[in-house]
C-alpha cells in the first residue's frame, strides 16, 4: 500500500471554483465594471468577494502641499459608501458575501499583497484608462505576468 494514500491533498487554486475573488477598485468606470463582473462571478460560484482599494502614496513634492493622506482616505470612504449603497439596493435579489479592504502603497504591490494574504483564487481588475501605463505597464498586465492567480481584465 502506498504510504501517501491517506495524506491530505495539497492546496490547489481554483479546482472547485473560486472561493475568494479579489477585485481592485479605484472609482474609475473600468474598476466599477470589474467589481460588477466579479460580484456576478462571486454570486454564481458562492465565492467571497473582496474589494480592494490601494490608496496611492504620492511624494511630498508632487503633492504641492495638498493633504494627500486626507484625500485618499476620503476616496476610500466614498468608495465604501457606494459599495454599501449598491449592496443595500440589491439586498434580497443577489446575496454575495463581501468585504472591503484599503491599504496605502503602489496599486500593483497592494493587489499582490491582498491576493496572497487572502489566498485568492482569482483576481479581477479594470483595464487601465491611463496613458502613462504604456511606459510603466498597467497593473493588469503586471498581475497577469506575475502568474500567481487567474486574472480577468474587464474593459
Amino acid at each position: 500500500m502506498d504510504e501517501n494514500a491517506h495524506a491530505p491533498a495539497p492546496f490547489e487554486r481554483g479546482t472547485d471554483g473560486p472561493k475568494v475573488i479579489v477585485v481592485g477598485i479605484d472609482g474609475s468606470d473600468s474598476s466599477w465594471r470589474a467589481a460588477a463582473y466579479a460580484a456576478g462571478l462571486a454570486r454564481r460560484q458562492g465565492s467571497k468577494l473582496v474589494l480592494v482599494y490601494v490608496q496611492p502614496v504620492i511624494a511630498a513634492g508632487a503633492a504641492m502641499g495638498a493633504p494627500v493622506g486626507d484625500a485618499t482616505n476620503e476616496v476610500a470612504e466614498e468608495l465604501m459608501a457606494e459599495i454599501r449603497e449598491a449592496t443595500d439596493r440589491l439586498q434580497g435579489i443577489y446575496d454575495v458575501r463581501w468585504e472591503f479592504h484599503t491599504l496605502r502603497g503602489d496599486p500593483y504591490n497592494g493587489m499582490v499583497q491582498m491576493a496572497d494574504e487572502l489566498t485568492a483564487d482569482a483576481v479581477v481588475v479594470g483595464a487601465s484608462e491611463s496613458a502613462g501605463h504604456r511606459i510603466m505597464g498597467s497593473v493588469a498586465v503586471r498581475l497577469v505576468k506575475a502568474g500567481r492567480w487567474p486574472v480577468t481584465v474587464v474593459p
